[in-house]
C-alpha cells in the first residue's frame, strides 16, 4: 500500500489536500515531513482566514528551517488542528491523517484540476533529487 492516500490530491509543494463535498482538509506529505526532520513548531492561519491557491498559509518549523505552507485550493479557513499547538511532532508521525493543518471551505472547486493525483505525485517525489 502507497504511503500517499489515492483520494488525496497533492502539490509540487508538498502539501495535499482531501476534497469531500465544498471542504477541502490540507495537511503536508510524508515527503515533506521526512524531508524537514523533526518539526517543532506549527503556524496556523485563524479561523475566517481566507487562503488564496500557491499563496502561503502557514508554516512549519523543524530542526533544520521554516517552510512556507502554500495553499493547495482557495478557500476560508473553517477549522484548525489545534493539537498541532502542543504536539507538532504529530506531523512527523501522520501527515497523512491525525496531522492534518486546516480544514477549508472551497471559493472555487475547478481548482482541484491543477493538483497531482496519487500516482502523478509518487512520480514527482521520486524524480526528484
Amino acid at each position: 500500500m502507497s504511503i500517499y492516500p489515492e483520494n488525496y490530491l497533492y502539490t509540487k509543494d508538498h502539501e495535499w489536500v482531501l476534497i469531500q463535498n465544498d471542504t477541502g482538509t490540507v495537511g503536508i506529505t510524508y515527503h515533506a515531513q521526512r524531508e524537514l526532520g523533526d518539526i517543532v513548531f506549527v503556524d496556523l492561519p485563524k479561523l475566517g482566514t481566507v487562503v488564496e491557491q500557491g499563496k502561503p498559509l502557514g508554516s512549519v518549523e523543524s530542526v533544520k528551517a521554516v517552510s512556507d505552507i502554500y495553499a493547495p485550493v482557495s478557500g476560508e479557513v473553517i477549522a484548525v488542528n489545534e493539537a498541532l499547538s502542543a504536539a507538532p511532532e504529530k506531523l512527523n508521525q501522520d501527515p497523512h491523517g491525525a496531522a492534518w493543518l486546516v480544514k477549508l471551505r472551497l471559493n472555487n472547486p475547478e481548482e482541484a484540476k491543477s493538483l497531482l493525483s496519487a500516482a502523478d505525485y509518487r512520480a514527482y517525489v521520486g524524480a526528484e533529487g
